[in-house]
């Protein structure tokens, strides 16, 4: 497709577009990137109403799980989002760790982080700070954070391995993560490893689920643990925009699984 700076200067201007956008346009389409669906208004993102600390404007509809519920933060842990948008998970993150803690949200466009950073001053949130940064080489001492999420990202980066790396580094001896992310089973039409648009909406991006599960052991995390699967499905007025009527009945004859899985993960201690 191209090279890996050329995949993030794709997404570092997809989501400074995104940033703008309403969230009811980036949950019918697929991360905000591609054409919206008129049958389906939420394609990928799980609904944050619910849990405590969060915040609407905050929420952009670009996630595809919540790894926030799950993550197991304590009262003054230091936790690190990656790809941290405007803010939705970290701010979820400081109603968990407390007044005691200490949130750090990572992010690639410039106006992401001066989404977030208005929203922390909004809501008054003197321990939570965003950092503008690429995650395949965090702007993190080694061993800050007892606790990393992330929501829907890893799939935007090129380089999985060394983001998984960085996140070894970056964790306390004993620290853990808790990161939701797509993965597949089976491949993809050719044509949609060549869409930018969806690369950016965090389909062609994503790799293999063994895969990306090896990538983790092998890093040297133990105890991992798929806490949440689901299945995604895109719809067929998003799918026509990249496939002729051959290719997209060829597409759902032969459908490969496309999945949002939470995978929980710990550094030895």
């Amino acid at each position: 497709m191209s090279t890996s700076e050329e995949l993030k200067q794709i997404v570092k201007r997809k989501y400074a577009e995104i940033a703008l956008q309403d969230a009811t346009c980036n949950g019918s389409s697929c991360c905000g990137a591609t054409p919206l669906s008129k049958d389906v208004y939420n394609i990928m993102m799980d609904d944050y109403s619910e849990l405590d600390g969060y915040n609407a404007d905050a929420d952009l509809a670009l996630g595809c799980g919540l790894p926030t519920k799950f993550a197991h933060i304590d009262l003054g842990d230091t936790v690190i989002d990656l790809g941290s948008g405007a803010g939705n998970d970290c701010f979820v993150a400081r109603h968990e760790t407390g007044e005691t803690g200490h949130v750090i949200g990572i992010d690639f466009t410039e106006a992401m982080i001066q989404k977030a950073r208005e929203n922390a001053e909004k809501l008054g949130c003197q321990n939570v700070e965003f950092r503008q940064g690429d995650i395949e080489e965090m702007p993190v001492p080694d061993n800050t954070a007892d606790v990393i999420i992330s929501n829907c990202v890893l799939n935007l980066v090129p380089n999985k391995k060394k983001v998984i790396a960085e996140i070894f580094r970056t964790l306390k001896p004993g620290g853990h993560f808790c990161i939701s992310n797509i993965v597949l089973q089976g491949d993809l039409p050719t044509s949609f490893l060549q869409e930018a648009a969806l690369y950016a909406g965090c389909v062609s991006g994503a790799i293999q689920k063994n895969d990306y599960l090896d990538f983790i052991k092998d890093a040297g995390f133990k105890n991992i643990t798929i806490q949440k699967e689901k299945t995604v499905t895109i719809p067929d007025d998003i799918l026509t925009e990249y496939l002729d009527e051959e290719g997209l009945g060829k597409f759902k004859k032969s459908t490969p699984g496309i999945f949002s899985i939470t995978v929980y993960a710990e550094k030895p201690s």
